[in-house]
């Protein structure tokens, strides 16, 4: 065990004051707000932290306009596996360090990371036993009634990436991440070693039509205990004014087929993404045996506006085991630079942006 998941977010935004807004009603536990600063502290100890554009405390150069995650903290269990990290990027890109002992590396993608010792918190969490007709745990009680959504950990962030494989392997190399899943063509799936949940980070491949073509921040995902948090967050979310207008979102609450997470997702102000609720995610450990997805077959279930490329019955079903990571061949890069797309991945147009 060496990395225990996502310490701390860094975002740069544009107003303060309207982020600020936005998170509190998703539901993330405030910290500090100030006129320089908002903190979030969730229940796993994680934090989300806003700082205006400029804000010195942010990497630069700005590793992409406008708003969005600038820096990713990885908790790191010891002291010890803290240096031999260190000592690992340092071999192959710049490493600094600050005086509380931080390390900054930006990886070859343009990824902004930071890593630190973190006194992780266990999660106390609960759900309710689920009945059906014909089994009812659930006997002579009703389910647990619930206020509002709070997640309580900071489940996985998604980026943008010139190279996805390439990006992988990097963390693969020294950060220690295990390879879960291929979206082919789209994007690579990786977990943590010290995390059991489906994924700790997701690449999405720039050659995409529909990205940019460049690192960028796509989403960040929040764990949540059930599905009935997510669909009281998804409404509070509506009430309060935060109408959806991404792919992602106008689907409204739906699964993920390659995880099994129950979603929803919400766009944040400055059109700089998406938080998502995430509960009922797949968990594994190191006895997982990664697999190869098509696209489509691996994205989306139940959604009421899925793109186009999403619909329909000739989507084939298509997924095999993956421990030999021949999948990744047709999508490795040796050069910089984009590559030509072809075939299914060359159907996706602008109108299914934010789908993947």
């Amino acid at each position: 065990m060496s990395i225990l998941g996502v310490e701390s977010v860094v975002f740069g935004v544009s107003d303060l004051a309207e982020h600020t807004r936005f998170w509190t009603d998703f539901g993330l536990p405030v910290e500090s707000v100030s006129e320089a600063e908002a903190v979030f502290h969730l229940a796993s100890g994680s934090r989300l932290i806003l700082l205006r554009h400029g804000d010195a405390r942010l990497p630069s150069p700005d590793p992409y306009a406008g708003d969005g995650i600038k820096e990713t903290v990885w908790g790191v269990d010891t002291a010890e596996n803290l240096d031999r990290i260190a000592d690992s990027l340092a071999s192959e890109v710049a490493v600094t360090r600050d005086a509380d002992g931080t390390v900054h590396a930006v990886c070859p993608d343009g990824q902004p990371i930071a890593l630190r010792v973190w006194d992780k918190r266990a999660v106390v969490a609960e759900a309710s036993p689920v009945n059906t007709p014909g089994s009812f745990p659930r006997f002579n009680q009703h389910r647990i009634w619930r206020a509002r959504a709070i997640p309580k950990t900071i489940n996985h962030v998604v980026f943008f990436s010139p190279d996805y494989v390439g990006s992988f392997e990097f963390y693969e190399r020294h950060l220690g991440f295990r390879y879960t899943d291929h979206s082919k063509g789209t994007g690579v799936f990786a977990r943590a070693d010290g995390t059991f949940e489906h994924h700790s980070i997701f690449w999405v491949n720039c050659d995409l039509p529909i990205a940019p073509d460049h690192f960028k921040f796509m989403h960040i995902a929040f764990g949540c205990d059930d599905i009935d948090e997510v669909m009281l967050g998804a409404n509070i979310m509506e009430a309060k004014g935060w109408k959806n207008t991404t792919m992602n979102t106008s689907g409204g609450i739906s699964r993920h087929r390659i995880s099994s997470a129950i979603y929803y997702y919400c766009e944040i102000p400055g059109h700089s993404g998406e938080a998502e609720y995430h509960a009922d995610t797949d968990y594994l450990d190191d006895n997982w045996i990664p697999r190869a997805w098509d696209f489509r077959f691996g994205s989306l279930l139940w959604s009421n506006n899925a793109p186009p490329i999403f619909r329909g019955d000739d989507i084939p079903w298509d997924m095999t085991f993956d421990q030999d990571r021949g999948s990744f061949e047709p999508y490795r890069k040796s050069v910089p630079g984009k590559q030509p797309v072809s075939g299914k991945l060359a159907e996706i147009t602008e109108a299914d942006e934010h789908a993947i």
